[in-house]
């Protein structure tokens, strides 16, 4: 009788354990993650909710993605700047938004109306910090934000951020000026109005109404993302960077109670089908040629704090799934990347 008592006892329990099991799996399977995207002009608007099928990138903090020169959160309604990489993250728990910035202008002007959406965000979530993710310029937004407001951001992730400065971009602005003066000559006055008129036409195929423009300026973003003006940035907000050009970055990623981490490429050409390949083989053709690049941004330049790697087979659009996924065969796949890179922020408890 005895014995029978202990068999009843243990199947009883065996069987609340498999029940609490399969409840907390029913939890897990039934939770959702939220994708928005946020713009100065709309604030954050809810693009898509989906259940979780892992918790491998169910971060602490929200996650908040930065697009880079002329960038956009989503275009048209469903071409998305971070291609497929909101929804892979979603997809393993993380709660994900897409901001807007001015497409064409300073990091300083971008960086402020990135600074408005971070504490929007903050106050829709009601989360006390935010994981930014930046790519290219939008890595140099986010440390201006950390800069400015350090507690309201837990890390900072940039993707081919040039942390230096962009060598093209004093190429071009000593091309395009007049001797002395420092005012744009016929041609820069021609290719200044050229890419503000496309940076008008993605700010407004990503939604921002006509009535509320943003001011498109290249002579800013040429001034602001220049080596010389680095010099001057790298003080103004400091980060984890190396101490000297191609250098390694300290060994304490966290300054000013943010992580930052950093992840870049240096191929150009790295699928035959995409057209942007070919740009990008053009403009990283201008850098020397021991001086890696991914077509726009050099391997030594995209260095703040842990350096998750600084070699992939990616050129820049690669490095956030453009064109269109048409990205190397033989590398690893970015969605891949950015959800070890999430899963890593979770675990350092971010």
């Amino acid at each position: 009788m005895k014995n029978l008592l202990n068999r009843v006892q243990l199947i009883s329990a065996g069987t609340a354990i498999t029940a609490m099991g399969m409840l907390a799996m029913t939890s897990t399977s039934a939770s959702a993650a939220e994708y928005y995207n946020c713009a100065q002009a709309s604030g954050c608007v809810k693009v898509q909710s989906q259940k979780w099928t892992s918790n491998y990138n169910d971060t602490k903090y929200p996650v908040v993605m930065a697009h880079g020169f002329l960038g956009w959160n989503r275009m048209l309604g469903f071409l998305d700047y971070f291609n497929g990489i909101p929804q892979t993250l979603m997809s393993n728990g993380a709660d994900v938004f897409t901001t807007k910035t001015t497409t064409v202008n300073s990091i300083e002007v971008r960086g402020e109306e990135l600074l408005k959406q971070v504490r929007m965000i903050k106050a829709i979530t009601g989360s006390p910090k935010v994981n930014l993710v930046g790519h290219s310029q939008g890595g140099l937004d986010s440390r201006y934000v950390a800069g400015v407001d350090p507690k309201a951001i837990a890390s900072i992730t940039t993707v081919a951020s040039p942390h230096t400065g962009v060598g093209l971009a004093d190429i071009i602005s000593d091309a395009t000026r007049e001797n002395g003066t420092g005012d744009y000559n016929l041609a820069g006055k021609v290719l200044s109005t050229v890419v503000e008129i496309v940076g008008g036409g993605i700010s407004t195929a990503a939604g921002t109404p006509i009535t509320q423009a943003e001011n498109q300026s290249a002579l800013n973003f040429l001034d602001s993302v220049s080596e010389r003006a680095f010099v001057q940035f790298n003080k103004d907000f400091p980060a984890p960077i190396p101490s000297s050009y191609c250098g390694k970055t300290p060994a304490n990623n966290v300054m000013n109670g943010v992580a930052y981490y950093s992840f870049s490429g240096v191929a150009q050409i790295t699928n035959i089908l995409d057209p942007s390949d070919y740009i990008l083989q053009l403009t990283g053709s201008l850098y020397d040629k021991g001086d890696l690049n991914d077509g726009l941004v050099t391997k030594c330049s995209s260095r703040v704090g842990k350096v998750i790697r600084d070699d992939y087979k990616m050129n820049h659009l690669d490095s956030i799934n453009q064109f269109l996924g048409l990205v190397s065969w033989t590398e690893t796949n970015p969605l891949a990347v950015y959800r070890q890179q999430m899963n890593r922020i979770k675990n350092d408890g971010f």
